[in-house]
């Protein structure tokens, strides 16, 4: 019965530690990235999308807004584990997203087959990008 014990607690903790070292994020950055600085005359609030986003919500997503401007964007998204958008498979998947102004305040949409509605919209909001559209709540804070 003690290595039972010790058996399951150790394969918990092992658990616990490897696993989110493995769960944590892509291995490399897409091929073909290339981050282009916002131009300067681009509303900050507009220029605030740009960057590497990470998961906030506990999942295993990132986005990365390579390139915006007041009319679009062009987006990397990662993600691992069995959800997969657009009947694809895990990894990178590079995704053109527009920008529009609603309500005074600027959000990148783009859409997406077979999840939720189809449409993904991105907002600002404070220090986290919000997405609505999706059958799950997510989340994103900037990722180092």
């Amino acid at each position: 019965m003690k290595r039972f014990v010790l058996l399951a607690v150790s394969i918990a903790l092992v658990s616990i530690l490897f696993c989110p070292m493995v769960m944590a994020g892509p291995g490399s950055m897409p091929d073909g990235l290339q981050m282009v600085q916002p131009d300067p005359s681009l509303p900050k609030e507009l220029s605030a999308y740009w960057g590497k986003w990470e998961d906030a919500t506990g999942g295993n997503y990132f986005l990365i807004v390579e390139k915006i401007d007041e009319e679009k964007a062009s987006l990397y998204l990662w993600w691992s584990g069995t959800w997969v958008w657009d009947g694809g498979i895990a990894g990178w998947q590079r995704i053109e997203a527009k920008t529009m102004k609603e309500l005074g305040k600027y959000k990148l949409w783009f859409r997406i087959s077979g999840v939720g509605p189809g449409t993904v919209v991105l907002t600002l909001k404070g220090e986290y990008l919000d997405v609505s559209g999706l059958s799950r709540i997510q989340r994103f804070r900037r990722a180092p």
